[in-house]
């Protein structure tokens, strides 16, 4: 069973070179990396989908007395404690594997998580079940739901790095990372409607729909290597030197030199830091403005929805902004954005209860944190190792952020219920000490990317 599993996920091996003129052959290359490029976007984002969907149902869950917010929170930390381990394993295995079938197997366990989810939502009235019982088997399947969620951006990121030359990858991953933000948009609108229309268990069949398109997506078009279709490899297609750190050995001993590389570990940090406050708001935004602010989940669904949407924004004109502007240099805007960043979340939290201040702090703050995702949470640790070790150094960020994104969730929940008192039978909260930890945070991911000021990225030190 091992050697088939092997066997099935390996590379793709190199076809027979085809007999194309230049012109013809670039042709078909451009065509290729495209379709590989929609695929891997529009699959990861559906991936979001599936992975966000708890977010919008907190308020009902919370409602309809089945869990508190504490326990919501070692709940969502299951998928982010799997998912921060599954990205480092993933990340590099991923750099040996045929990346369609590693993506489109993790989209099609995700979905599947989502769909029992779902049924077991309706179901436990009739089954009985107490919530405890309840809590632990919501909490598995969410934790399976993390672990599976962890095959989907190793695979997409090292399809840009097998079909994208150096000198684009800025703008193609900027693209690539609005991939989060449309999954989160599209989770916090479809997912949101069908949980007011329906209630929260329908939203979890919706979030296994998307998963299930996504897998159609990615199966179609995400290509593995330009080898595997006949062509030369990338850096022949895009006139590039070899990387020299390619030739001192296997992936694995490349791979081993990333481990050793302290401006990596400064931007895992940097990004586990940032990543507290991204997953701060969109796993507890909305419940922050129903409890704190006194929106309705439409209004509130609505109102956080919008950082995803001008996160879009944000990842596309930063990767052409750092390629074209600051010649792939992507230290000066990381530190811009991640001041912006801190100024967005200081005035959701103490801005008031004003839909236009609302607005605009989530507004601030999705263009802010869809350039850091970019950037500190990928992007930068990618241009500083070689190809072959993309996945590897994705697992080292991925770790460290999902990581940081349960310990988030767990400490979030606990200062939530640490806050609350019963006032004529109602239950009040108060967010203080939340809205100090989520700032902190983020003050501390903007800085610590400064110690790596000066590091060139990979391919200006082949050229060095």
């Amino acid at each position: 069973m091992a050697n088939f599993i092997a066997k099935f996920y390996k590379t793709s091996a190199p076809k027979e070179p085809l007999n194309l003129g230049e012109e013809e052959q670039n042709k078909y290359y451009k065509k290729l990396r495209m379709q590989a490029f929609v695929a891997a976007t529009l699959g990861y984002s559906l991936y979001y989908v599936c992975r966000t969907s708890l977010n919008v149902m907190k308020k009902p869950i919370i409602d309809s007395g089945m869990f508190d917010a504490t326990q919501l929170g070692v709940m969502g930390s299951t998928l982010l404690f799997a998912y921060a381990i599954g990205k480092f394993v993933n990340g590099l295995i991923s750099d040996h594997c045929n990346i369609k079938k590693f993506m489109a197997t993790g989209l099609i366990v995700s979905a599947t998580m989502n769909f029992l989810m779902g049924l077991l939502g309706l179901a436990q009235n009739a089954l009985c079940l107490s919530s405890g019982l309840l809590l632990v088997l919501f909490s598995i399947m969410w934790g399976i739901n993390g672990w599976s969620q962890s095959m989907g951006a190793a695979p997409a990121i090292i399809s840009l790095s097998r079909w994208f030359p150096l000198n684009q990858r800025g703008t193609y991953y900027g693209i690539f990372s609005a991939s989060h933000n449309i999954g989160e948009f599209f989770s916090f609108l479809f997912v949101g409607l069908i949980v007011s229309v329906a209630g929260w268990q329908y939203g979890f069949f919706g979030s296994a729909l998307a998963g299930l398109i996504g897998v159609i997506v990615i199966v179609f078009f995400l290509h593995d290597t330009p080898e595997s279709k006949g062509l030369p490899a990338i850096e022949q297609l895009a006139h590039e030197k070899k990387d020299k750190r390619e030739e001192s050995g296997s992936v694995k001993a490349i791979q081993r030199q990333v481990f050793k590389m302290p401006a990596v570990w400064i931007l895992a940090a940097s990004s586990a830091f940032m990543y507290v406050s991204r997953y701060a708001i969109n796993g507890w935004g909305v419940l922050f403005l129903q409890e704190q602010k006194g929106f309705a989940l439409a209004e509130a669904t609505s109102i956080v929805s919008i950082n995803a949407l001008c996160g879009i924004v944000g990842t596309v004109f930063s990767g052409w902004m750092s390629d074209k502007l600051f010649k792939g240099n992507r230290n000066i805007p990381a530190l811009i954005f991640g001041i912006l960043n801190s100024v967005a979340l200081i005035l959701f939290l103490y801005g008031g209860n004003s839909w236009f201040v609302n607005v605009l702090a989530m507004v601030l703050f999705g263009v802010a944190i869809g350039v850091l995702i970019c950037f500190i949470g990928g992007l930068m640790a990618v241009d500083i190792v070689p190809r072959k070790a993309t996945g590897a150094v994705l697992g080292i960020m991925g770790m460290a952020s999902y990581a940081a994104a349960g310990i988030q969730d767990i400490v979030t929940g606990s200062l939530i219920d640490g806050g609350k008192q019963i006032i004529d039978g109602v239950a009040v909260y108060d967010f203080k000490w939340v809205a100090i930890f989520w700032v902190g945070a983020s003050i501390i991911s903007f800085l610590l990317p400064i110690f790596n000021w000066n590091k060139k990225i990979a391919q200006e030190e082949q050229e060095a």
